[in-house]
Formats: structure tokens, sequence, C-alpha cells
């Protein structure tokens, strides 16, 4: 079997220069370019950007989601995505559900299949989702980061200069410790718009009506007025968030008048005040 001929150096180069020329022109048509950090897994991260999408996912505003955690991709999951995604040209059609154009790569690999890639492989994938995907003309696009700090968020960051960056916290002091380096790491890449977000903040008894602060309260809030930067909102636990995210029926799609779906569109009004 004929070996596959490794690319020259110069070769290289000119395929690396013409991939971020690619990036440069889909970024170039997305109005607002939103990172949404964590410091750490497990703080619902992927449940406000998906919420978020589609809170701003208004008539007239055109929005599209991109899943960048390569190795741990749930947002089809969330949304209700089942089918393979599809290639046309040379470049990436975006599914689309509910108005928003979503990207994700376990919407390419076949199901349940392990992403065993080093950092080079995994920011490889990065700049092919940004720069081959048909993003078009697009108001916002939510950028799912990876938890914590390495390799692909600041990628991505590079690659898209974002206009603002979202970190999501708990109210528990385990999880600002990481919120605050992730906060310290969007300051440090020169991210001139930084909010806070305090998801998980108390969970209302069902039965009799009492606010139970079961993470602490008002963490989130607290780390921003430390670091000098927005706090954009806290979203309260809600069972049925939770349920929405495994059937794949966001819950502001759900019941858009539920309190915590006025959370999320509320949130996402704060950005778009902010960013108009």
């Amino acid at each position: 079997m004929a070996q596959e001929r490794r690319l020259t150096q110069q070769e290289q180069k000119k395929l690396l220069e013409r991939q971020e020329q690619q990036i440069k022109g889909a970024m170039a048509r997305i109005k607002n370019r939103v990172v949404v950090f964590s410091g750490k897994g497990g703080v619902g991260k992927t449940t406000l950007s998906v919420n978020l999408a589609y809170a701003l996912a208004k008539p007239g505003t055109s929005v599209g989601l991109l899943d960048a955690d390569i190795t741990g991709p749930n947002v089809p999951q969330m949304v209700g995505l089942s089918t393979k995604t599809e290639a046309e040209q040379g470049t990436i059609v975006p599914h689309e559900k509910e108005g928003v154009r979503i990207v994700s790569l376990a919407s390419i690999i076949p199901p349940g299949a392990p992403v065993i890639w080093r950092g080079p492989l995994r920011s490889k994938a990065i700049d092919q989702l940004l720069g081959e995907t048909r993003w078009g003309e697009l108001d916002f696009l939510i950028i799912d980061l990876p938890p914590g700090t390495g390799d692909e968020v600041l990628t991505i960051v590079q690659r898209t200069s974002p206009q603002m960056a979202i970190v999501v916290t708990t109210p528990q002091e385990v999880s600002l410790i990481d919120a605050r380096r992730a906060t310290n790491m969007a300051k440090k890449m020169g991210l001139s718009e930084i909010g806070i977000v305090e998801n998980m903040s108390g969970f209302v008894c069902p039965h009799c009506g009492v606010n139970i602060d079961l993470f602490g309260r008002k963490g989130g809030e607290q780390l921003a007025g430390e670091l000098a930067v927005r706090f954009l909102g806290r979203i309260p636990i809600d069972i049925a968030v939770r349920v929405g995210g495994d059937t794949g029926e966001p819950i502001v799609l759900a019941a858009p008048r539920a309190t915590v779906s006025l959370g999320f569109c509320s949130i996402a009004e704060r950005i778009r005040n902010v960013l108009s």
C-alpha cells in the first residue's frame, strides 16, 4: 500500500495560512461572538450556552451555537439532534433547530465514539469547525468552550476574537476558585467585556415553597464585584432544566414563562444591551 505523502514545511505553512484566512472570513460575517467559559466541569456551562442561544434567537435575530468541547460534546443531546452533520463542497452545513444554527463534533463522529486526541489534533478540529462551517451572516455566535483554561480555550479565543466572555460558576467556594482563574484568563487575553453567571443559585422546594441555598449564596455576584467584571444574573436549580437537557427540549422553548426561563432571557437581554 502506498504511503500518504508527507507535506513539506512550505506546504504546511500555506495550508495554515489558508485556514486562518477561512476563519477570519467566517468570523467577519458574525456580528457578535460570545465565548462561554467555566473554570471546572459540572457547573452548567453547556446548559447555559444552549438556553442562551435560544433566548437570543428572537424573530429577526440570527444565532449560531458552536459546541467546541471537543472531548465531551453534549449540545446535540440537549437540543434533540440525532442526524449526522452534512458537508457540501468542502464545507460543514450546520443543523438548524428552532432558528438556531448548530455545529458539534458529536454530530460528525459515530455515536459513543471517544475522542482520544492530543492537543494539536483537537486544535486542528476546532480550526475546521470555525473556518469550514457555513455559518453565513449571524447576529450572535455562542461558543461553548471546554472546561478549564487549556489549549482549546486559548485556540478558540485567539481565532475568534470574541466581543464577550461569560464565566459560569456555582455559588460554592470550590467553583468560585476555578471561575476566578477563568475570569483572569479572559482578562489576560484582552477580552474587553466579561460577565459572570451564577448557576444553581438556590432551589425552591416544590412542596413547601421554601428557597434552599444548596451551594451557598451570592458567590458569583461577589466574585464579579471583586474582579470588577459584570454580574449578568443567577439561574436557580430547576428539575425541568435537567429533564429538558436529557430529552432535547431546552427549557426556554419548553416552558418560556417558567421562572428559570425568564432568568435565561434576562441574561440574554443584558448581553444584547452590552453588545448593542
